[in-house]
């Protein structure tokens, strides 16, 4: 079976390197160093100290793998490979929401970039999916959980445009 394609802007290729780096040089040593502490309790079947390391162990060791996974298979958005012309994968884009007569700005980011507290918004969201490929001034409909929404693409740039 095929492992999906993942795609990512360079700077959330490099935060997932951070955050690997940071898990495999800092959190490992640290939660090994709780389960030498626990260790040092003696009786494991009564040791929750023990239990909670080797659980946060566990977590950190498959928040690697997953990050390496994730890596290993990612599609890498160059930012000379953006185009502002359209509304595609790395781009900002501010939005008219014609219903709620106000503005939306976000970034259009891969899925596992995404953080609409932050303003990225994933391109398979529905907003998202239904923007790509258009250019500003066009109208879009999008089908969401509350039904159809209206909006107007006022303006695409990169991120680093002002």
């Amino acid at each position: 079976m095929n492992k999906p394609i993942t795609v990512l802007t360079r700077k959330g290729e490099q935060q997932l390197k951070d955050e690997l780096n940071e898990l495999r040089s800092v959190r490992r040593r640290e939660v090994a160093e709780k389960i030498k502490v626990a260790l040092s309790f003696g009786d494991l079947s009564e040791n929750s100290e023990y239990d909670e390391a080797k659980n946060e162990q566990g977590i950190i060791e498959s928040r690697i793998a997953e990050i390496e996974a994730t890596l290993a298979h990612a599609q890498i958005i160059d930012d000379d490979d953006i185009s502002t012309e359209k509304v595609g994968i790395g781009i900002t884009v501010k939005l008219y929401d014609v219903e709620m007569d106000e503005e939306l700005e976000f970034k259009i980011v891969g899925t596992k970039e995404a953080d609409i507290n932050h303003g990225k918004m994933s391109d398979e969201s529905p907003i998202g999916a239904a923007i790509i490929g258009h250019k500003v001034g066009e109208e879009v409909e999008v089908e969401t959980p509350d039904g159809v929404e209206k909006f107007k693409i006022l303006e695409i740039k990169k991120e680093d445009e002002e």
